[in-house]
């Protein structure tokens, strides 16, 4: 009796297994959000997203492929939703409101909201110096709800780019740009002195891996898959490496 039940439960996890197994996964992305995704110097893909995805998935799913799909961030949930991508990861933060639309799994990531501004600006040193200011925001992150909901008498230009937005603000053609810290810190770095963060804005929100919803299988194995490369430090050193890089 007890070979038979062993027999039956590894059959039972045999077929499970067999049930989730697909011969590629395609990843929805917006590489314009440094640190995080962005275009290497080869044309393709990097950033801490990416390596995150890749070794979720190496877990989840040995030998499947990973097709990355490049499209605009607000893009991503229509996608999703549409099956036109199995699995989103771009930086996004897993709100209330997005989860009406799309699964999350849990958080590999807490962020906060920066103020991003000329070096010479003066003007602009908290939240509150925002109002009634020319504001630049990568459309549908969480910057432009900020700005969009907190901020009064804001005129607000939103980009496909953050990039965008802050080549904007060296022209003086924008007072600031509210994004992400950490993607806000690579684009001071790139800019050589022209921009400067000058405040946070605490948010509480945390990135974490979008899905179609009903993907209860498939989150629960990158939920296990996201806990043991937290717990092994992996994450952590994909982080630190991007972050660090010059």
């Amino acid at each position: 009796m007890k070979k038979l039940f062993s027999l039956v439960l590894v059959l039972i996890l045999s077929l499970g297994f067999a049930a989730m197994a697909r011969a590629d996964y395609t990843v929805g992305t917006n590489p314009e959000f440094p640190p995080f995704e962005y275009m290497d110097d080869n044309g393709e893909v990097a950033g801490i997203d990416v390596d995150i995805i890749n070794a979720v998935m190496a877990i989840v799913d040995p030998g499947a492929k990973v097709d990355i799909e490049v499209m605009a961030f607000d893009a991503l949930i229509p996608s999703l939703t549409t099956g036109k991508i199995d699995i989103a990861i771009a930086g996004m933060s897993a709100t209330d409101e997005r989860r009406v639309s799309v699964d999350f799994t849990d958080a590999y990531f807490k962020a906060t909201q920066a103020i991003l501004v000329a070096a010479d600006n003066e003007e602009i040193k908290t939240v509150d110096d925002l109002a009634g200011k020319k504001i630049g925001v990568q459309m549908g992150t969480t910057g432009d709800l900020y700005v969009t909901d907190n901020v009064d008498a804001a005129a607000v230009d939103r980009y496909d780019k953050g990039l965008d937005a802050v080549q904007d603000v060296v022209a003086g053609r924008l007072d600031a740009v509210v994004i992400d810290n950490a993607p806000a810190a690579a684009f001071v770095q790139s800019t050589e002195g022209k921009t400067k963060v000058v405040a946070a804005i605490e948010t509480d929100e945390v990135y974490a891996i979008a899905l179609p919803k009903g993907s209860d299988e498939l989150c629960a194995a990158m939920n296990e898959a996201l806990a043991q490369l937290t717990a092994d430090g992996t994450i952590d050193a994909i982080v630190t490496k991007f972050m660090t890089a010059e």
